[in-house]
């Protein structure tokens, strides 16, 4: 029920995303879903790839810093309270909430919402048990195609 996620590291300087995504197209990589997040000297591109080891390659052999994580995809309801009913289990769990980030495509009429936990075992029993939908990544590439 977890998804891998490529985490790369990179300086925040103009180009060097481009440089990434150039590369990974090049070799037939789809970015499924992606999130950026900087500081004033580098930033972390967290990429959904439905193959992450070449992913990790390519970015290693370019001697870029990589690192590989499980994330958990979970539907909500896309209407008003919809995140709030599910930030509302991890609340009663006592489930920390690491980051998250909404996917770009949907599912019928939900979203899907990609999130990162100290503990993702416990996140997933915690949705599971309060009747929210844990997204497999064979269905997650599956949608895709």
């Amino acid at each position: 029920m977890k998804i891998k996620q490529v985490s790369v590291f990179l300086e925040n300087k103009p180009g060097r995303l481009f440089e990434v995504c150039k590369h990974l197209a090049d070799a037939g990589i789809n970015l499924v879903t992606l999130s950026l997040a900087d500081t004033e000297q580098f930033g972390i591109l967290r990429l959904i790839v439905e193959d992450w080891e070449k992913a990790k390659q390519l970015m290693e052999e370019d001697g870029r810093v990589v690192k590989i994580v499980d994330v958990v995809a979970t539907e909500i309801k896309d209407e008003p309270g919809g995140l709030a009913r599910v930030l509302k289990v991890f609340d009663e769990a006592n489930v920390n909430v690491e980051y998250m980030y909404a996917f770009t495509r949907k599912m019928e009429d939900s979203a899907i919402l990609i999130l990162r936990f100290d503990n993702p075992d416990f996140a997933i029993e915690a949705l599971q048990k309060a009747g929210i939908r844990v997204i497999t990544s064979e269905e997650l590439f599956k949608n895709l195609r």
